[in-house]
């Protein structure tokens, strides 16, 4: 089995996409996935850059995705949000999420930021235990918040 971590390019959008909708299948929200490949492509590539990308590959098929992007603490500076590190079902279990992880590890340190975040649902064990293997503090205190885009511009 030949495994590689390399950075996400416009060509594996739609690849990248389908994993995105495996993880709402998964995370029981599939509805919820509203952006296209045409957005996709523009956020990631365009002058408007919004994200970066990992992608993992076994022998030369994509089975797993990293995607992040930097925001700003007013407390902390510059931080890395890692906004889903998904694998596909079939593969895990074979390490490749700690890869993906391992390489956002990576990125942040070589960009200096202050704080690497993410989210994971409460109900998700198996990705909470793998996040304490890094000693990672996962903080109950904060409750997320968010408006939708419908009530945005009901707004």
């Amino acid at each position: 089995m030949e495994i590689s971590i390399r950075k996400g390019t416009e060509a594996d959008i739609a690849q990248a996409l389908t994993l995105v909708k495996e993880l709402a299948a998964y995370e029981k929200a599939p509805q919820e996935v509203e952006v296209t490949p045409e957005e996709m492509t523009a956020w990631g590539f365009g002058p408007d850059k919004q994200f970066d990308f990992f992608v993992a590959e076994v022998n030369g098929v994509i089975v797993g995705l990293a995607l992040y992007y930097f925001k700003y603490s007013t407390w902390k500076g510059k931080c890395l949000f890692l906004e889903d590190i998904i694998v596909t079902e079939s593969q895990r279990g074979k390490g490749l999420g700690k890869l993906l992880f391992d390489r956002v590890v990576q990125v942040s340190k070589e960009t200096r930021v202050r704080r690497m975040e993410w989210q994971v649902l409460d109900w998700n064990t198996p990705a909470i235990e793998f996040y304490k293997k890094y000693a990672a503090g996962l903080d109950g205190e904060w409750i997320n918040c968010k408006l939708t885009n419908h009530q945005l511009e009901k707004l």
